[in-house]
């Protein structure tokens, strides 16, 4: 959901993203720092510019440059460099609001991921420099890259772990070059004093490889820069963290570090802090003795309780040590079972790719015959069969998807059609049973013929009727009259049918009239191919219609030729008196649609 009141020069820049080519993306996301650089820091417009510069993706748009190839970047690492500072910028102090699990557990980690890459990056690119410009130049960005870090690293802490942890980390802390050495010395040292606890948190193999690395620098490097770092550095972990210091005093893998020390030479730069760190890792004796009694002790106290509680669960559980076997032959039956599936699999996969390979070798073998038996004039003949071929089945593949695709859209309602051919077909089958239910319970279905003794029953009561009943008397001369009016009706009324039927009769002709009309109206020539004699075949024989067609004819003609000053007032409805002298028109045999010829 896109935030209200978006700054318009992120709406502005996010639009000229969107519609601009990739390889000038990278140079129009630079404009985002001169914004942030013109917003007041801490202020809350600042964070609503990093509000709006999140919403609108321009911070996964510098992540993806970032993950680019330098070479294709316009502007090189200078380019890169300052995306990184961007990046950082926008990240440190941001509120994503609703979409803070994606923000924390994706981006920020992708974050520091690249910027580890970018450094190893910048490191080989370094190394192989030849120029002393171009290595001050990417010194100079790599610097930068590890400055963006920090201040990501600064108002992100849960990101120091997953720093500490990474590979590349670590393999940038153990070149050998001694500026790119001091650089990430100098980046762990700051990472340290931000949060040290974050060390111990680490797996123990990835410490022991960081420790590792330090110590080699304090005794094996020649600069003096790097020992210094280094020395610094160690007596920040010693000081800060008791279990470094117990580590390096009582592991095996640092026996003899304390003489190693002792035999560094006593430089004026960091002769304080390498005394101090001596003076830490040689205890006194007793102590050094007592603190291995303690720890000694510690351990058999552990192994009793632990010893104690595992008899005491073993004697009040008898049956665990079954249910530990069966669990383990299970557990050891399904890894067999895995084992054999995946190597049934892998076998599967190396035949089927077996058969693929002979397959295909056989296929353009047949091709290669082929070709050496077609004649070399049909070759572009065949090869437009094959690419007309090819078409049709990636044309098949597509029509079969598009057709699938249709299919599952139109699903539901295809379903709704079924149901309601299923309900109409219910319906008629519950009407039909109702039909025959009524045929079969009628009034009148299963009367008994009439005996003669029900015949004289209704007789009887039909008499009785007519006497409780009596019908009117009617004199015969009312009745003479009343008959002579039925024939008087029944003669108007077969008078106006025939009446009717010839005004019927007379619409039907008109309307073959007019149809014959119209088709032969419809199958008329054009002006320009008819005859002489076609014309005269639309001639009207009824005076008054062709005298009406001249007054039009000649009305339309006057008015054409009438000079403009003259239409100024007329409305389009106006009529135009002609002439009667220009009326007189002699009417030859003309055709009239319907009727024969005099």
């Amino acid at each position: 959901m896109k935030p209200t009141g978006t700054d318009p020069r992120i709406l502005s820049l996010a639009a000229e993203v969107a519609k601009s080519p990739e390889q000038n993306v990278p140079v129009i996301l630079l404009k985002l720092k001169e914004i942030i650089n013109n917003t007041p820091l801490g202020s809350s417009e600042l964070k609503k510019v990093k509000q709006d510069i999140y919403c609108y993706d321009l911070i996964q748009y510098c992540l993806l440059v970032l993950s680019q190839d330098c070479s294709r970047i316009q502007g090189g690492w200078t380019t890169i460099s300052q995306l990184t500072q961007i990046l950082s910028h926008c990240c440190v102090g941001l509120e994503p609001g609703e979409d803070g699990e994606e923000f924390y557990k994706e981006l920020l980690p992708s974050a520091v991921e690249n910027f580890l890459i970018l450094g190893r990056r910048l490191q080989t690119c370094f190394i192989n420099a030849a120029k002393g410009e171009e290595k001050d130049k990417l010194l100079h960005f790599f610097q930068i890259v590890t400055d963006s870090l920090f201040w990501l690293l600064g108002g992100h802490t849960q990101l120091i772990q997953n720093v500490l942890q990474s590979d590349h980390f670590l393999h940038l802390l153990q070149t050998d070059n001694v500026h790119i050495g001091a650089t990430v010395m100098t980046l762990l040292q700051n990472i340290l004093q931000i949060n040290s606890g974050d060390l111990l948190k680490i797996e123990g193999k990835i410490l022991h490889s960081i420790l590792d690395e330090i110590l080699f620098k304090l005794l094996s490097t020649p600069s003096p820069v790097l020992r210094s770092i280094a020395t610094k550095l160690l007596l920040v972990l010693v000081e800060s963290h008791q279990e470094i210091l117990i580590l390096l005093r009582l592991s095996a893998c640092y026996k003899g570090l304390t003489s190693l020390l002792n035999k560094q030479e006593n430089m004026t730069e960091f002769s304080r802090e390498l005394r101090q760190l001596v003076g830490l890792l040689t205890p006194k004796v007793h102590q050094e003795v007592e603190e291995q009694k303690l720890h000694k002790a510690a351990c058999l106290i552990q192994a009793y309780w632990k010893g104690f509680q595992t008899r005491k669960r073993l004697k009040k559980l008898p049956s665990a040590v079954i249910a530990l076997q069966r669990s383990f032959r299970s557990k050891r039956t399904k890894a067999l079972l895995e084992l054999n599936r995946q190597k049934e699999e892998k076998d599967l996969r190396l035949r089927l790719q077996l058969q693929r390979q002979r397959a295909m070798r056989l296929s353009r073998e047949s091709r290669l015959s082929m070709l050496e038996i077609v004649h070399p004039g049909q070759l572009e003949k065949y090869y437009r069969e094959m690419e007309e071929k090819s078409a049709l089945t990636i044309q098949k593949h597509w029509r079969g998807y598009r057709e699938r695709k249709n299919f599952r859209q139109q699903r539901p309602a295809l379903t709704e059609y079924k149901a309601a051919v299923t309900l109409q077909r219910a319906v008629l089958k519950f009407l039909a049973r109702c039909r025959k239910k009524n045929k079969l319970f009628a009034p009148w279905h299963g009367l008994q013929e009439l005996t003669d003794e029900r015949r004289a029953e209704l007789k009887q009561q039909v008499d009785d009727y007519i006497r409780r009943h009596p019908d009117s008397q009617m004199s015969e001369v009312a009745s003479r009259e009343l008959h002579a009016q039925a024939q008087e009706r029944l003669q108007h009324y077969f008078m106006g049918r025939a009446i009717e039927e010839r005004a019927q009769q007379h619409r039907e002709a008109l309307m073959a009239q007019i149809s014959t009309n119209i088709e032969q109206l419809m199958k008329a020539p054009s002006l320009k191919e008819a005859e002489g004699k076609e014309p005269e075949h639309f001639l009207s024989r009824s005076r008054p219609v062709a005298a009406k067609a001249k007054q039009a004819h000649l009305t339309t003609l006057k008015h054409i030729q009438a000079p403009w000053w003259k239409k100024l007032g007329e409305e389009p409805g106006d009529e135009i008196d002609v002439p009667k002298d220009d009326l007189n028109i002699e009417l030859g045999t003309l055709f009239i649609g319907g009727t024969k010829p005099p």
